[in-house]
């Protein structure tokens, strides 16, 4: 991370946020029965954990002519200049059920552009983090998607609905279009991880219908810098309007959308 980009100062301080909410998550943990998890719907939880670590970021991060976008808390205006968008734990069903797959994700958003992208882990203290123009990294060594040349070798992520979700059978639909042409498909709970994980080349590609803007925002900033190829399910759409994203290795992702993109 080198040279003197305007939001350098800004992302070494919003890394340092992501981790001091790492470490309050993975305290809290030790309290169980301190978290109170409740249900906004049939398996979407939120704790006292996800609040406590957005409280924190919160305080950290927005000043006082900031806009907040958290999954938690707060609602940035319409046309606001600087907006923070928040998921201080993705994956919160995994980090209540002991799986050590979840993040918190921050990305900064100036005059309509995310600025920066910052996804950490606390269960493995890997740090993501990705400055527009400026490159991507995970602890501080450059990232890029993996070099996977074929479909027959690819290994992708998705995110499965579930509750009363409309869409589960369009997503069912993807994944008995996929599987015939691919290594695997993965669904391990975490979009921020997993847009992370594309980012570096753990994964070849993944798609998602109707995610939030806090469970992407950091994570597209990461996939452009890193080098990876993002749109829509639909040609042209973009996840940042949309919430559907559809993103691969250069080398393979004129092949995952054919697939997917299928009538």
């Amino acid at each position: 991370m080198t040279g003197t980009h305007p939001y350098k100062a800004a992302l070494t301080e919003t890394v340092a946020a992501a981790r001091d909410a790492g470490a309050l998550l993975k305290a809290l943990l030790s309290g169980q029965d301190s978290l109170a998890p409740s249900s906004k719907r049939a398996g979407d939880f939120v704790s006292q954990a996800d609040l406590r670590a957005e409280a924190l970021l919160r305080h950290r991060l927005c000043g006082p002519d900031d806009h907040w976008l958290g999954e938690e808390t707060g609602s940035a205006t319409k046309g606001a200049q600087r907006v923070w968008i928040v998921d201080p734990l993705d994956g919160t069903t995994n980090y209540l059920r002991g799986i050590g797959h979840w993040a918190v994700s921050i990305a900064l958003e100036e005059a309509g552009t995310r600025v920066l992208g910052v996804v950490y882990d606390p269960t493995r203290d890997e740090c993501f983090c990705a400055l527009a123009g400026g490159g991507a990294w995970l602890n501080g060594q450059s990232i890029a998607p993996a070099p996977t040349p074929l479909m027959r070798d690819a290994l992708f992520g998705t995110g499965i609905p579930f509750g009363t979700m409309a869409y589960i059978d369009d997503h069912a639909a993807d994944i008995a279009r996929l599987m015939p042409h691919c290594a695997g498909v993965r669904r391990m709970g975490a979009a921020a991880l997993d847009l992370a994980y594309v980012a570096c080349g753990r994964l070849d590609g993944f798609w998602e219908r109707r995610l939030q803007p806090w469970d992407i925002a950091a994570g597209l900033v990461l996939l452009g810098e890193a080098g990876a190829v993002v749109d829509g399910l639909v040609p042209g759409t973009r996840p940042e309007d949309t919430g559907t994203v559809l993103t691969a290795t250069p080398a393979l992702f004129d092949a995952i959308a054919q697939v997917l993109r299928a009538p």
